[in-house]
């Protein structure tokens, strides 16, 4: 993607809090009606950048653009084309209408227009029905949908979300997610989407930042990022579970430095030989299964139907295969630069 392409610009952006600095971000361009997902470990800085993407966090040092222009010299204007929902609601002590009108109401939009908005978003979110009730009153799912209704409402170019299904339930989750990604599919913003979970990520993102330690270390296509890591740590991240030495992978492979990975899920386990099997672990309707191949230790993830029609347990040998389309190798360093 070239600046070109890009509704949103960050330009070497530097944030310090407590005199430390925990963003150093050279270049990341956001492209115009998608939904960038910004991923990475706790405390790597994916909500300082939407706090600075919010100006709400000043930098000390760098560049923020919107349609190519800096956002610091019409702050007012910038926050009016933007809109943003939290992992917490945020609801304020009244009606669920007047709270999903509220930034309609700051914008000085009539009140029968306002009415119109808060009307048809309620609905578009399936809580039409709780017009009347006290935001206090609401469930944590409902209350969550009240918090996207009211960011949609006024129909803004930019939508800033912090983790904003990470406090409900897991079926309340699954069917917030569904319709918001529909929504999205139909309205289209610019988002700017702060995540840690990877089928989240995959579901809703068409263009993915990495940070570590508030640096970027990957960008691209979420399906790119989470199965082409660029280096190790990137790889232990989006849940590679196997982080092989190349030296030490215990089956032919072109020589050379780096890793081999492969995802748990991708290994296969069948009766055989060749592989020990170390530990067992039943986790949900899967099985975790660590094996041991010629001293090498690798883990392997099969549904509790498939371990059982194998019918071995801790101590007894196995047959592992890995298709080899599914194994991602990390060059060494002098390789990549070669």
């Amino acid at each position: 993607m070239t600046g070109s392409d890009a509704h949103l610009q960050v330009r070497d952006l530097s944030v310090q809090r407590g005199g430390v600095e925990v963003l150093d971000i050279g270049e990341i361009d956001i492209p115009r009606g998608q939904v960038t997902v910004v991923i990475g470990p706790n405390g790597c800085g994916k909500s300082t950048l939407l706090g600075a993407l919010q100006l709400v966090l000043h930098p000390t040092r760098g560049e923020l653009l919107l349609d190519g222009a800096p956002m610091s010299a019409d702050p007012v204007g910038t926050r009016r084309r933007m809109s943003a929902a939290f992992q917490e609601p945020l609801l304020l002590s009244m009606s669920v209408q007047s709270n999903v009108e509220l930034p309609l109401r700051l914008r000085g939009v009539g009140r029968d227009q306002r009415r119109r908005a808060a009307d048809l978003w309620l609905e578009r979110f399936g809580v039409a029905h709780l017009a009347d009730r006290h935001a206090r009153q609401l469930s944590g799912g409902e209350a969550q949908r009240v918090s996207l209704a009211r960011a949609f409402a006024s129909q803004p170019e930019v939508m800033l979300l912090d983790e904003p299904f990470a406090g409900v339930d897991a079926p309340t989750r699954a069917g917030l997610i569904a319709d918001f990604a529909q929504i999205l599919s139909v309205t289209r913003p610019t988002t700017v989407l702060v995540t840690h979970d990877r089928d989240e990520a995959l579901r809703l993102g068409d263009y993915a930042v990495l940070l570590i330690d508030g640096r970027v270390r990957q960008t691209g296509e979420p399906l790119d990022v989470f199965d082409h890591p660029l280096d190790r740590e990137v790889a232990e991240f989006v849940g590679m579970d196997n982080v092989i030495e190349r030296s030490r992978w215990p089956w032919r492979i072109a020589a050379g430095g780096g890793y081999v990975c492969v995802r748990s899920e991708q290994l296969s386990l069948s009766r055989g030989s060749g592989a020990v099997v170390r530990q067992v672990e039943l986790i949900g309707p899967m099985v975790s299964v660590s094996v041991d191949v010629d001293g090498v230790s690798l883990a392997a993830q099969v549904s509790r139907p498939q371990w059982s029609a194998i019918g071995v347990g801790v101590g007894d040998e196995v047959a592992v295969c890995a298709d080899a389309e599914a194994i991602h190798i990390i060059a060494a360093e002098d390789e990549r630069s070669g």
